[in-house]
């Protein structure tokens, strides 16, 4: 038996994009509410706060002054901000970044935007945990709703293994690698010359490839296929090409954050393998 759906509100305004949106989150696992023609987003997700999981959320759609009300009352909710990369927090920092044109992985960034609130909102100092003690009840209750719906063993990652890469469709597992190659494509562009922006792209990269369980030989392939581009180009062009050695370090980041990630995926309680074997060598414990 499947978890019950997520109830995920939308103010995205663009239509392409609620279009967009509605199509991958078209299974059973999402109930998409638009809200978008609302003229009071922050009254119309307060009316339904009981009811919503997370909101997707369009990079400068909506003004800061919105932003603050929605922080003011204590309308928080798992998060996913999709648009250019910017480094700029729009809602609050447990938020999760998506290009537009990197929409096949919004499943996965919504899982990920949910852990990321659950580990940050529970955790005692966390940014998400101040307040009032009502407010502070309103968060429990939202977080125990997702644990609860979604099966969290506390704040640790749980994924779902019928979207694990090695599950979906050829022409899935191809779509996501594309995606997958336009955000690693951010991440190197950005990496030495804008932190935030490379922050935000390597963690969209890292919680696809997480909740993919990607095989890490594929991460490796994307990773040389780009560097491998640059090179051909920069020779082409008559530049140099020697620095692209540099780049090694942005796969060794990627390669960290995941471990990370692999790391709070398990319980304190569950052994960690005394071998490992592969690169899904945790499987079994999320």
């Amino acid at each position: 038996m499947r978890d019950p759906a997520l109830t995920i509100a939308s103010l995205l305004r663009s239509p392409d994009l609620q279009e967009a949106s509605s199509l991958w989150l078209k299974s059973g696992r999402y109930a998409l509410v638009p809200m978008a023609d609302s003229s009071d987003p922050v009254a119309a997700l307060s009316a339904c706060r009981e009811e919503l999981d997370a909101v997707l959320l369009e990079q400068g759609a909506l003004s800061p002054d919105i932003y603050q009300a929605l922080r003011a009352r204590e309308l928080l909710l798992p998060a996913v901000v999709i648009g250019e990369v910017t480094g700029r927090i729009e809602y609050h920092d447990a938020e999760v970044h998506l290009p537009a044109d990197q929409l096949e992985q919004l499943p996965y960034s919504l899982d990920a935007a949910v852990s990321r609130f659950i580990r940050r909102g529970l955790l005692r100092g966390g940014s998400l945990a101040a307040g009032s003690p009502a407010d502070t009840e309103e968060r429990w209750k939202l977080a125990n709703r997702l644990k609860d719906r979604l099966g969290y063993l506390g704040v640790y990652y749980k994924r779902d293994p019928e979207r694990f890469y090695r599950h979906l469709p050829e022409t899935e597992r191809e779509e996501l690698v594309r995606s997958l190659t336009r955000t690693y494509r951010d991440l190197l562009v950005s990496y030495f010359r804008d932190p935030a922006a490379a922050n935000q792209a390597l963690e969209s990269f890292v919680n696809t490839a997480f909740f993919a369980d990607l095989p890490i030989t594929t991460t490796v392939e994307i990773h040389m296929n780009l560097i491998d581009g640059f090179w051909k180009q920069l020779k082409l062009e008559g530049h140099k090409n020697d620095f692209l050695q540099d780049y090694r370090l942005a796969l060794l980041d990627v390669m960290a954050h995941l471990c990370e990630m692999y790391r709070r995926s398990i319980p304190p309680d569950r052994p960690i393998p005394s071998r490992i074997g592969s690169h899904n060598f945790l499987k079994e414990s999320v």
